[in-house]
């Protein structure tokens, strides 16, 4: 019996309706591991509400927050079950009636999600939805939200960077700190970046970076300094709980600057550093940023794709099924290379 019979059986468990109606994609049921990313292959298709944007997902990128929030000790702790994710690429297939400047068909890429983007379908609001370059792949789009908006906000929105100043990207190789490199050459600054293997290094250095450490290296800090006697002006910094008390002690006096975009965990710091220079910490989190910050930043980032200054760098791409694998990937790899990205087809 061929499969539509099978559905339209009076026997059959489902209707075709109801078939029709569901989805590939990840369920997390408990807090826990990456272990939890269970993939389930008959998920309800979310539907939209009239403020809302369907979208099928053809690519998913995968991020440290995600990780957090799946173990439950991120301060966001969704409802259980729950699908992780908030950047995707995909096409719109259905729009609420107060959507006005999306249509079905568009090529789109995400960075929040109502429902989770490791599915084939997800749910998005106009404000974290953004039209996709056709010269860029749906695995590229999916790797530009989170990681180019933190790197655009940490840099120009929070940081101030200039042209002519430099800038320590502490944790270089890694979807945010790639995206950092990118925009800050593109913007006339040096750079300088870090990484923890000689694969990640190469790619660093070839992605744009001026000069590159590895910060697995004893007295890599010294070498940083050696180079830039009157101290720095900006550091983004990526593991703050490791690096933050080395980062104050290289700032240039009076203008220098810590952006902090990661952190797992608690660290010690002596604040004379930053009195005798008048130097500063400041935290940095995507989703302070309101309408005006979104559209400014993809404004300009687009305009960067357009003129192919911008290129996402692409590390492993996983098929939906082995979600658990990227989630424990994007933490404990050796030394990070790239955008990690689960394709969706």
């Amino acid at each position: 019996m061929r499969l539509f019979e099978i559905l339209l059986s009076k026997n059959s468990s489902k209707s075709c309706l109801e078939f029709c109606k569901m989805m590939r994609g990840v369920l997390v049921e408990k807090f826990g591991g990456p272990e939890e990313c269970k993939f389930k292959s008959e998920i309800p298709i979310p539907e939209p509400n009239d403020d809302q944007i369907q979208i099928r997902v053809h690519a998913a990128g995968v991020n440290p927050v995600d990780t957090y929030i799946r173990s439950g000790t991120h301060s966001r702790k969704p409802n259980l079950p729950y699908t992780p994710g908030g950047d995707s690429a995909g096409v719109v297939t259905k729009i609420g009636k107060n959507i006005r400047n999306f249509q079905v068909g568009d090529r789109v890429f995400t960075c929040n999600s109502d429902s989770g983007t490791y599915a084939e379908y997800c749910l998005s609001k106009p404000m974290y939805t953004f039209k996709l370059d056709d010269s860029l792949s749906f695995e590229e789009g999916s790797a530009l939200g989170i990681p180019y908006f933190t790197a655009y906000r940490a840099l120009f929105l929070k940081g101030q960077a200039k042209p002519g100043e430099t800038v320590l990207i502490h944790g270089a190789s890694g979807g945010v700190g790639l995206a950092c490199v990118q925009l800050a050459k593109s913007q006339g600054l040096r750079v300088i970046g870090t990484a923890g293997t000689e694969a990640g290094m190469s790619l660093v250095k070839s992605t744009g970076a001026d000069f590159v450490f590895n910060h697995r290296e004893e007295n890599y800090m010294e070498k940083i300094k050696a180079l830039n006697p009157e101290g720095l002006e900006i550091v983004i910094e990526m593991l703050a709980n490791v690096n933050l008390a080395n980062d104050i002690q290289i700032l240039k006096w009076k203008k220098g600057r810590v952006m902090v975009v990661g952190n797992r965990g608690e660290i010690e710091i002596n604040a004379r550093f930053l009195m005798a220079k008048e130097t500063s910490i400041t935290g940095v989190t995507l989703f302070t940023s309101d309408q005006d910050d979104f559209n400014l930043m993809y404004s300009h980032l687009n305009a960067l794709i357009t003129k192919r200054t911008v290129k996402p760098v692409m590390g492993k791409i996983y098929p939906i099924h082995e979600a658990h694998a990227a989630q424990y990937d994007v933490i404990n790899n050796s030394g990070t290379t790239g955008r990690l990205t689960l394709k969706i087809d």
